[in-house]
């Protein structure tokens, strides 16, 4: 009896997992492939859709992956070449023929049956059993269909065959620099990602479900559309954000196309706070037929109303940064959630709401997980020209491209902005046609011609279509600070209001940033994958040879620092304009290609490099940031420091009853001022004042940095600035020191053995245009500018005693560094120590520095190559690190080591040449 009740059980399991096996009508192709590389071009010639292939691949793959290809055999040398990008372990460009033999279930007879290839770079071809299937695909942004109804035989093995070809289709891209297609960034791999598999469907599916949410009357409009007329019912089955099931919805369709609106009562409101998604199963049912499809919506409202950005009827302020198809592990972009949770993990960690996938559209699961986790995304189609219309192919690919973006990734709530393209140039009548053309198929999201454009008479406004703008100035000047912040010193009370003013659309500032950092040579060793960093090797041993290894990694915090300070004050003059929209920055994490632009205070990996960690960046990039406005960072002590506070609140609602504390102090803790401001409600917005603060400095008797602290009481947000007070007078010491901006008169000093302080006019010196911001980029894309990357000192150092500092450029350092011209120093001496360096850039690696130290015969010789003679009186810390210097010489401390003939100093420094700053266009070569 017990036997015969087993017996019954397994059949019955045996039932149930037949019908199970029934209902699956997908077969996944992941696996082993043969492959062949076709670089001759002849595989259709030759037939090679009717043979089989000796070699084989893992699907999804890429051809580097499985060791395909041209071995790279580059050295790590200091050439150019080598820092263009990373290099891939093997590269191919040209068609790969992809095949594999798949058995058809029996009941898959009669059925549509869809091949999909989820990520393909550029052109696939498919033929099954050796006759080619019909058309073929090309795009860069979504997956690769074909129909496959007509070809394969059920009950049997089949011979699938694809062939790939990645070379450059349509002219989309100058210099390939378009991220859907460049080796600067993801490279130009040949392969499948992602999905690989075979859909069997009935003769009649659902070939699109589109769902455009209207909060303010409650409902989703829908639209689906079939592959063919049909007469039946569409029944629509809904659950909300927190998994419960709607009352489903079943509406007749005679046709292929239905479109009805479905009520969402009280609706779940989707933004970065409340990432609320609902889920969508759609099914067809006419007689014997069925389908169903599954899609996710947000119920969300996107406006540009009064010229700013708002979400569901509340100020929308975007903190974003870029992705640029940058992973530098694999070289393609993952298609897992998986992988895009680290992105967004790192950036969400970081204070940001928004990214821009700049020239290229990502993977579907990107779009879900940016749905899940609240992020604002801008989409571009695979365009970067200066040519837009030449070509009419071209412009064709473009209009198809952009149906097949909206079809495949339209509905997902995360999709907000989407423009044509980045920095376009060309017939712009072209692209607003396009644009206009998009616009009124799909009002799903906010509309931009171009991210920004060099293009004479378009750049300095917004286009008439455009939904917002993307700008890194407007016709009344600059929107961003690095064309400012190396011009003049730094005024921490200023904003764009000015810049912007007239503006009828949201304005977003535009790759905000770009400051180059050292290279994090420790990073060597994460690259266990496609990509090799030949470029990172290269400094390594570069530095080795010229006994510079040590320096590393204080060159990348020093530089790295700086660039931290940069950018904080980037997003806070951002934040502190009422007008602003948001800003785009480039960026959060390093860009490896373009010639090695290292600009993030993360790595290529979204991993930290330790400049500044998650906690401390949001002090100044978060929903909710404390902010000061204040003349400057430089004040004597008899001034009085005046700032009036302010707060930038894009949180989701008013702060109740929110008490600032302010407090202003010197660098060993003691408070010079502190105080309470007026408890207040804090609405939406920025630009809300906090209250002013007046200080007298002269409790301030020596120089010093002091920190004035912001925070909003009983909840976590709070900011800070440093401030530099000097001493309005400083007493004249009585010294032996020779001060002198002559040579002649330097050497004749040091012959009688004395102390000197060399400090020439800085025409008079052979060297680098002084510079505070740091290299624009990167070196190697820009090579005509000094390539200077910030000092590097020891604050401990006894020359500095009376001159407080950091390791690293601060705002104090502007006057010593626009004002100096900074010195060459290899030919004085292998391995000189300089007591202040100026950090060079890495494709050059040179000795250089501001302030060094020499035994000349008896003498003692101190060289400053910063301007210590000129309106000392206007220049506090120019006056202060003279006395600093003087005072240090006069010490039993001032005992240098280094022997260097008085002649050589002079050789080396004594020239008027100097390498000066020249702008250039990215796109000149």
């Amino acid at each position: 009896m017990r036997n015969c009740k087993l017996f019954i059980v397994l059949a019955v399991i045996t039932l149930l997992s037949a019908s199970c096996q029934q209902t699956v009508y997908e077969i996944s192709l992941a696996g082993e492939w043969e492959v062949m590389l076709d670089s001759l071009d002849q595989g259709i010639d030759a037939k090679w859709y009717n043979r089989t292939f000796a070699n084989h691949i893992t699907l999804p793959g890429t051809l580097c992956d499985a060791g395909y290809g041209i071995p790279c055999t580059l050295e790590p040398t200091m050439e150019k070449e080598i820092f263009l990008n990373l290099k891939a372990k093997y590269e191919y460009i040209g068609p790969a023929w992809y095949r594999k033999e798949v058995t058809i279930p029996p009941d898959w007879e009669g059925k549509t049956i869809l091949l999909t290839l989820e990520r393909v770079i550029w052109n696939s071809h498919v033929w099954i059993n050796g006759k080619r299937v019909n058309g073929y695909n090309e795009s860069l942004s979504t997956p690769h269909y074909f129909q496959l109804s007509n070809h394969l035989v059920a009950g049997e093995k089949n011979s699938i065959v694809i062939r790939i070809d990645n070379r450059k289709q349509h002219d989309i891209s100058v210099r390939n620099l378009a991220h859907a297609y460049t080796n600067d960034t993801q490279t130009i791999w040949n392969g499948v990602l992602g999905r690989i598999s075979l859909t069997a469907k009935d003769e009649i599916f659902i070939e699109e479900l589109r769902l455009t949410p209207d909060v303010d009357h409650g409902k989703v409009n829908v639209v689906v559309s079939t592959s063919a007329p049909v007469s039946g019912e569409i029944v629509l089955d809904v659950k909300d954000p927190e998994g419960k099931s709607l009352p489903d919805m079943k509406v007749p369709i005679e046709g292929n196309k239905l479109v009805f609106d479905y009520p969402v009562d009280e609706p779940m409101l989707w933004d970065e706070f409340n990432p609320h998604i609902y889920h969508v199963v759609t099914t067809l049912r006419a007689d014997e037929l069925t389908d169903s499809k599954r899609e996710v919506f947000g119920m969300r409202k996107l406006t540009n109303k009064d010229a700013l950005l708002q979400i569901n009827d509340r100020r929308l302020f975007l903190r974003g940064t870029l992705e640029c198809a940058i992973f530098p592990l694999k070289g393609y972009p993952p298609t897992d959630k998986a992988g895009w949770a680290k992105v967004f993990g790192a950036a969400h960690d970081y204070g940001l709401n928004h990214i821009r996938f700049h020239s290229w559209c990502p993977p579907k699961a990107a779009f879900e997980v940016a749905d899940e986790m609240g992020f604002y995304l801008q989409v571009e189609l695979p365009l970067w020209v200066l040519n837009v219309g030449e070509d009419q192919a071209t412009v064709d690919f473009l209009y198809d491209e952009a149906d097949r973006i909206m079809k495949e990734y339209g509905n997902h709530p995360s999709f907000c902005f989407w423009s044509l393209g980045n920095e376009l140039q060309g017939d712009f009548e072209v692209m607003d046609k396009l644009l206009v053309s998009i616009k009124k198929r799909d009002e799903r999201h906010l509309y931009m011609t171009t991210t920004f454009t060099f293009e004479n008479e378009h750049g300095s406004w917004s286009e008439p279509n455009d939904d917002f703008w993307v700008t890194q100035w407007t016709k009344n000047g600059w929107v961003r600070g690095q064309g400012i912040f190396d011009d003049q010193p730094t005024r921490f009370n200023r904003d764009y209001c000015d810049a912007i003013e007239g503006l009828t659309v949201p304005i977003i500032t535009h790759e905000i940033g770009q400051y180059s950092v050292f290279p994090n040579l420790k990073e060597i060793d994460k690259y266990t994958g496609n990509l090799m960093p030949l470029n990172f090797k290269a400094v390594a041993d570069d530095l080795e040879k010229k006994g510079m290894s040590h320096l590393a990694d204080d060159y990348l915090k020093a530089s790295g620092k700086l660039a931290v300070i940069l950018y904080k004050e980037e997003i806070e003059r951002a934040l502190k304009t009422p007008g602003l929209s948001g800003f785009q920055l480039l960026d959060l994490h390093d860009f490896p290609g373009q010639g090695t632009a290292l600009v993030g205070v993360i790595d290529a990996f979204w991993e930290s490099k330790g400049l500044i960690n998650p906690e401390e960046f949001r002090h100044f990039c978060s929903p909710i940031v404390p902010l000061a406005r204040f003349e400057k960072a430089i004040y004597t002590n008899n001034e009085v420091f005046h700032a009036r506070f302010e707060v930038a609140n894009f949180s989701d609602g008013v702060l109740e009853d929110v008490q600032p504390l302010w407090s202003l102090s010197r660098s060993d803790g003691t408070v010079v001022a502190q105080g309470e401001l007026n408890r207040q409600h804090i609405s939406l917005g920025n630009g809300l004042i906090l209250g002013n603060i007046s200080v007298p400095l002269s409790s301030v008797h020596e120089a010093d940095q002091l920190l004035l602290s912001v925070r909003l009481k009983d909840i976590a947000y709070h900011n800070s600035w440093n401030i530099w007070v000097y001493p309005e007078t400083i007493p004249e010491p009585k010294s032996d020191v020779v001060y002198t901006r002559d040579f002649e008169e330097a050497r004749k000093a040091l012959e009688q053995g004395r102390k000197v302080l060399l400090n020439p006019a800085r025409e008079e010196i052979k060297g680098l245009e002084g510079k505070f911001v740091q290299v624009f980029w990167s070196p190697v894309h820009f090579p005509n500018q000094p390539g200077t990357m910030g000092i590097l000192c020891d604050p401990a150092h006894p020359a500095l005693a009376h001159f407080p500092t950091e390791m690293h450029s601060n705002w104090q350092w502007w006057d010593i560094c626009k004002n100096a011209t900074t010195m060459e120093l290899d030919s004085l001496k292998n391995n000189l120590q300089p007591i202040v360096r100026m950090v060079d850039n890495f494709y050059k690696n040179r000795n250089l520095g501001l302030l060094f130290e020499a035994k000349v015969g008896e003498g003692k010789l101190l060289v400053c190559s910063s301007d210590l003679a000129n309106n000392l009186y206007s220049r506090p810390v120019a006056r202060q690190l003279y006395y600093s210097l003087v005072a240090y010489m006069q010490s039993e401390q001032f005992v240098p080591t280094e022997e260097i003939p008085f002649e050589r100093i002079v050789a080396s420094l004594r020239d008027a040449s100097q390498q000066k700053t020249v702008r250039k266009s990215i796109y000149d070569s």
